[in-house]
């Protein structure tokens, strides 16, 4: 199985070296080459477009930052759908909605090209060590077929059901860890201007019942003053704005959710769409007029 990996950013340079390392037949390309340099150094191959990656594969990878890119990457001009023969896989691992996941599966179609979406949640971190969780849907046969490149970049691998099912999920947990990143940061003030040393604060928390995986991994970066998550602001935006969407489709109520979407771009205008998403926090730190510093903690995960 040959396959091919589009977008190599802070996560999916990491999910295409897992498949390389793994010893997989893997052909990359991004808007930077720059990008792919160490890749190719460890033997992928490189193609100039989406369209020249997809002739010479079995399924082509996208690991994109919107909606609108994922669109053109698969059906603009030197797109995937101009290359990939029919029978091929598209396997989108980009947070999208449930409603573009059907959308684009259906032009897909429309070239029998199948899709699979495989979002994945965890943090680039987990990435690196081939340990991230995805979250798989789609037909059951295709899910069997990529299973082993699944397992090359990722620790647990769930199939959520049919196709769309996996957006709605993934944008869930990525919902929780927004409200739980906001929770932590105004913790960590309340234990601060408590008196409370905040090495000691974090590992409290981290051994109470209000732990959290977002406190145990963000909350470190955040200490450091880094705030490198390697997570944007745009991005968290966009992945609220999904699960407010949601929330509106489904007539549930989201109120902690609209409050975070709402401080989010409290924090996006003030520190720009580029910054880590984890730095949410300085609005706190800012109000308060004082910072969340201990010695000891990584600037990166």
């Amino acid at each position: 199985m040959r396959y091919g990996f589009i977008g190599l950013g802070h996560l999916g340079a990491n999910l295409a070296g897992s498949l390389l390392k793994a010893g997989f037949d893997l052909t990359v390309n991004d808007v930077d080459r720059g990008k792919a340099r160490a890749l190719i150094e460890s033997g992928a191959g490189w193609a100039d477009t989406p369209a020249a990656l997809a002739a010479s594969v079995d399924a082509v990878i996208t690991c994109l930052p919107s909606p609108s890119i994922s669109e053109k990457v698969l059906a603009g001009p030197d797109g995937i759908l101009e290359g990939l023969k029919p029978g091929g896989t598209w396997i989108e691992m980009s947070t999208l909605d449930q409603a573009d996941i059907e959308r684009l599966a259906a032009i897909a179609t429309q070239k029998g090209v199948r899709m699979m979406e495989a979002p994945v949640t965890g943090g680039v971190h987990k990435a690196a060590s081939g340990e991230i969780t995805v979250i798989a849907g789609g037909d059951r046969d295709l899910f069997d077929l990529h299973l082993p490149a699944l397992q090359a970049m990722g620790g647990e691998i769930f199939h959520a059901g049919p196709l769309g099912k996996a957006a709605v999920i993934k944008v869930i947990t990525n919902m929780l860890a927004f409200i739980h990143l906001i929770a932590t940061g105004e913790a960590l003030m309340l234990a601060k201007q408590g008196g409370i040393d905040l090495t000691d604060a974090f590992n409290i928390i981290k051994a109470s019942s209000g732990n959290s995986f977002v406190h145990e991994t963000e909350g470190q970066v955040i200490l450091n003053g880094s705030y490198n998550i390697n997570f944007t602001m745009d991005l968290a935006v966009k992945d609220l704005g999904f699960a407010l969407g949601f929330g509106k489709e489904f007539g549930v109520p989201l109120d902690l959710a609209s409050h975070a979407l709402q401080t989010f771009i409290r924090a996006r205008s003030t520190y720009g769409g580029g910054a880590w998403s984890s730095q949410v926090v300085k609005l706190l730190e800012d109000a308060v007029g004082t910072d969340l510093r201990a010695p000891g903690f990584p600037a990166e995960l």
